[in-house]
């Protein structure tokens, strides 16, 4: 078994067996200015761009799992996992919804920045609503990987992605943004089941992409009691925290209403709702 770096704790959507990748696509892109007259200075192009974190040891992929702890601004950023592996179709073509339209509306009506990691596949199923995240200022989309198959192995059940495949997965995932209509994709990757190792780290390193963890489990995927699910985020939020949900509605189904619950408490105890990528300027001196 390959010692893992960090494994989660948090129940995954079921793993299937892992898809042939044909095609990959292109490196994260970091958002750039809009078209102007006179070219950005080099210093204003730098300061357009996504916050990430310096390489960690070796020049390995660097890990974000949550951000400053201390100051005066009590932040938290909620993010939303759309999983779909890469096989599903079948099941969404039969009926079943790896979607949740609900949630998102409620967040829009809310008004809550968020993070969506979205899987590639989930892009290619539901390419409107991709496109309609991204292109709203409120959220930021985020890779979860094209297959949602593990980067590891021994990951709750999950089938694994080979090691010469982690890189062409990730940018898999890129790719089917782009098709789907989003703009600039964020460059932060969260490993599917939170696993990881020494290997995937040095796979991604060439990517640039920081990947985020989480220190707050929400406990969603597959509960059916939103009260329970809403009580361990509240209990376990901390200033800088991120937080793993889901945005998928047959296997986290009481998402949306914990949701509900959780939002209005949080600013009630003076939390900030951010997304990660000001947690990540934060540590990073630049929020």
């Amino acid at each position: 078994m390959i010692a893992l770096v960090r494994r989660a704790t948090v129940l995954c959507a079921l793993g299937a067996a892992l898809a042939a990748c044909g095609t990959t696509g292109s490196s994260p892109r970091a958002p750039g200015p809009g078209p102007s007259a006179t070219p950005a200075s080099p210093a204003a192009a730098a300061s357009s761009r996504p916050p990430t974190l310096a390489p960690g040891p070796a020049g390995l992929t660097p890990v974000f799992e949550h951000g400053p702890r201390t100051g005066g601004d009590r932040t938290v950023a909620l993010t939303f996992d759309a999983d779909m592996t890469a096989d599903e179709g079948p099941r969404a073509a039969a009926g079943e919804r790896f979607d949740n339209p609900e949630l998102i509306a409620t967040l829009r009506r809310l008004k809550v920045p968020a993070t969506v990691f979205m899987t590639g596949r989930w892009a290619e199923e539901y390419p409107a609503e991709a496109r309609s995240i991204g292109r709203d200022p409120l959220f930021e989309i985020a890779n979860h990987s094209y297959s949602h198959y593990a980067y590891t192995d021994d990951c709750y059940g999950l089938p694994t992605v080979p090691g010469d495949r982690m890189r062409s997965d990730l940018e898999r995932a890129y790719s089917a943004f782009g098709k789907a209509g989003v703009p600039d994709p964020m460059p932060y990757f969260r490993f599917p089941g939170g696993c990881y190792d020494r290997t995937a780290l040095k796979a991604l390193a060439a990517t640039g992409v920081t990947a985020v963890q989480w220190d707050v489990v929400g406990g969603d995927a597959f509960a059916t009691d939103s009260d329970a699910v809403a009580r361990q985020v509240l209990d376990g939020v901390r200033p800088g925290s991120v937080v793993v949900l889901h945005c998928t509605r047959s296997a986290a189904p009481a998402t949306e209403r914990a949701v509900r619950a959780v939002v209005p408490e949080l600013r009630r105890q003076g939390y900030r709702l951010v997304r990660v990528s000001e947690l990540i300027g934060a540590a990073r001196g630049r929020a």
